[in-house]
């Protein structure tokens, strides 16, 4: 069997043996001198699927923003439970994996060793799966909760119309303060890594362990058996395209948003559909040359760059804000978030429905959907850890990680406004509360410049590694192809984020990462229960 990422390692007892070559499906030719190699009907499908819906968004505009409103309201009211639920499920699979005899398998092998150190790969698997979000949402996130808790209840007619999260604490700013950073934290934490962690782990065990090509369809072998290669895996990994492409489009947009804010705050550019469209096209462009760079000269590069200016606007906001209040209440709201996780992973009978539809649902549909995109990465360079370091890891360093960036950014925040009186940044719209908080801050005009930069920098990364791996999944799973394959994806991606700005802005992009969240859920549910059949098919499962 062909596999690209497992040619240079030698035949193990446990790998499955079948007939399937990698690229054997595919279309191979050129047009117009343009090489391609393409998987059919993968490809094709998608590519054909996804320039109608450009083509309709942009041409029938307010008819794409009726439709799209009514498949937000249709998946929040009717599907919260099932996100919910679905999550819960991913979460506990995790953790029994973690204590369970499974834990001992190691990824690639009884005899295989990490392919890189602990603080390069623990730096890889954060900066993989964390993009625009943190720069969009990390002030946003907390004071949007916090206010909404403290409001407390609100009706109208007899019905609650307010987003407070478990109801809110009226009146109880230390409670509504503990109650906003929980709900926060929950978002970017232990449930939504271990949706990552199952997705990455399927990927690496049937890749690295059971010698089959690093592709979605793979995971589902003990399932499908050879018919994985034929019509249910272009299904699955048709899926797979779709949700990657549409949660990558909605980051784009919120990366647009936020960059136009910024740029706004402190050049006086208008904050308008148009500036983001431009911003969207400029950032593509800067993406295409990323793309043509390739994954060592474009993508990795980026994400260093990224990865460590982050890094150190945060201990800029931490040395420069108040340093001993933010420690303090990063232990607080670890402990707050302790105390609120059940209540707030609850998918039923919950008197704050209108938060757990608006927020928590349409989060766990935006991290499914980049979870063969985020998890693919993730199992390449995961080789050589066994199941039980690779969980923990991946899902507690990066909630250390995310709950320390939202205590720090969105603490500066609380401090400027409950100690010091400053409104601005509650006052202010969500894509302009980072640079509000920054503006509190010295060097004011230097931080928000260094944030707009890294808005655009996740922007681009985002783009260019979500285009490596869309065009990874739609040539039958080979990782080296044509550069204009890639190319064609990087340029839909932005096209897919103009045209749902331009058919209802942030409302169309959460209502088509919500839809094809759906299915997406399902895909990983299932996959779940193949990864086990796959740890069970392994020769020597290690004792308890």
């Amino acid at each position: 069997m062909a596999n690209d990422a497992t040619e240079n390692t030698e035949a193990m007892p446990g790998q499955i043996e079948t007939d399937y070559t990698i690229g054997q499906d595919n279309l191979k030719g050129k047009i117009a001198g343009v090489r391609f190699d393409i998987h059919n009907p993968v490809f094709v499908i998608s590519a054909i699927a996804i320039v109608l819906f450009v083509f309709y968004t942009l041409l029938f505009p307010n008819q794409a923003k009726s439709l799209f409103q009514a498949m937000f309201n249709l998946a929040t009211q009717q599907f919260d439970w099932y996100f919910l639920t679905a999550v819960n499920i991913i979460v506990i699979f995790a953790l029994f994996l973690v204590f369970s005899p499974y834990g001992k398998i190691r990824i690639g092998g009884p005899d295989a060793t990490p392919d890189h150190s602990y603080p390069s790969w623990l730096a890889l698997l954060f900066s993989a799966g964390v993009g625009i979000g943190l720069m969009y949402y990390g002030v946003a996130e907390p004071m949007t909760h916090f206010s909404n808790a403290l409001s407390g209840e609100i009706t109208e007619n007899g019905t609650r119309i307010d987003v407070a999260p478990l109801g809110g604490a009226a009146g109880d700013t230390n409670e509504a303060l503990r109650i906003g950073m929980a709900s926060a934290i929950y978002h970017w934490s232990l449930h939504a890594w271990a949706v990552y962690g199952m997705v990455a782990l399927s990927l690496a065990i049937f890749c690295y362990n059971k010698g089959l090509p690093l592709s979605i369809r793979s995971a589902f072998y003990p399932l499908l058996g050879d018919r994985v290669w034929g019509f249910w895996g272009n299904v699955i990994d048709t899926i797979a395209v779709f949700a990657t492409l549409f949660g990558l489009a909605t980051s784009l947009g919120l990366g647009a948003a936020q960059a136009n804010a910024g740029l706004n705050e402190l050049f006086g550019v208008p904050i308008s559909t148009t500036t983001e469209v431009l911003l969207i096209l400029g950032i593509t462009a800067i993406a295409m040359v990323s793309v043509l760079r390739g994954l060592e000269g474009g993508v990795k590069v980026l994400s260093e760059i990224n990865m460590s200016a982050a890094v150190l606007l945060a201990l800029f906001v931490l040395v420069t804000g108040p340093t001993l209040y933010l420690l303090t209440f990063f232990w607080d709201s670890l402990m707050a978030y302790g105390q609120y996780m059940i209540p707030l992973s609850n998918p039923f009978g919950r008197e704050d429905v209108n938060f757990s539809q608006d927020w928590t649902a349409f989060y766990w549909a935006w991290w499914i959907s980049w979870s063969p995109f985020v998890g693919m990465f993730i199992a390449r360079v995961s080789r050589g850890r066994t199941v039980r370091e690779f969980l923990i890891c991946v899902m507690i360093v990066p909630t250390l990680a995310c709950a320390a960036w939202m205590a720090i950014f969105g603490g500066a925040a609380f401090h400027q406004l409950l100690e010091q009186g400053h409104s601005a940044v509650q006052e202010a719209a969500l894509p302009l509360q980072l640079f509000k908080m920054l503006g509190e801050l010295p060097l004011a005009s230097i931080t928000s410049f260094i944030g707009i930069v890294l808005v655009i920098i996740f922007f681009v990364t985002s783009s260019d590694s979500g285009s490596l791996v869309i065009d990874t999944i739609t040539a039958g799973g080979k990782v080296e192809s044509p550069t204009p394959q890639r190319v064609f994806w990087c340029i839909f991606e932005g096209a897919v984020a103009i045209a749902l700005l331009l058919g209802g802005g942030l409302a169309s992009l959460q209502s088509m990462v919500l839809s094809t969240g759906i299915l997406f859920t399902a895909v990983v549910l299932i996959m779940c229960w193949s990864l086990l059949k796959g740890l069970q098919m392994e020769p020597e499962t290690p004792p308890t």
